[in-house]
């Protein structure tokens, strides 16, 4: 008698948990869909600040870091940022020495011939936003900074 009242106790428990579970699921919303082209610059900009937090936040991540600033950055901005980073002793594309939690990239408008966007990093303690700036012709990365280019 006592198994049996475990099985049913065990079965009410299971029923419950997983009932609960599926409420959990249902009340997270309907799915989130990302979207962008190769041809847009904001969707650029975004696919490289999410791949490269991504490979920070990885452990074995360093040689994608370094492929995607090859990728995505111009030979001139990766000298800058190897100087920045030997002078502040932290990362010149997140300008921080650990990983942020989150990202947002928003369309700043086109300066010139570059497009600018702000990417807001979020961290435990807040928010930094930086100005990052692509040439529109050859889809590179030129600037990354603490102002848009009319503020350099």
């Amino acid at each position: 008698m006592i198994s049996r009242t475990r099985a049913v106790l065990t079965a009410g428990a299971l029923a419950v948990a997983l009932g609960l579970g599926i409420t959990a699921q249902a009340s997270a919303g309907a799915p989130r869909s990302v979207s962008g082209k190769p041809s847009d610059d904001i969707s650029r900009i975004a696919d490289f600040y999410g791949a490269y937090v991504d490979s920070k936040a990885d452990e074995d991540g360093r040689g994608l870091e370094k492929a995607l600033r090859g990728h995505y950055l111009t030979p001139a901005l990766q000298k800058r940022l190897t100087a920045w980073e030997s002078r502040e002793h932290a990362d010149g594309v997140l300008r921080a020495q650990n990983v942020p939690l989150a990202w947002k990239v928003t369309d700043n408008g086109t300066v010139g011939t570059s497009r600018e966007a702000v990417i807001t990093l979020t961290w435990g303690s807040g928010t930094t936003e930086l100005v990052v700036g692509m040439n529109r012709t050859s889809h590179k990365i030129v600037r990354i900074g603490d102002k848009g280019a009319a503020g350099r």
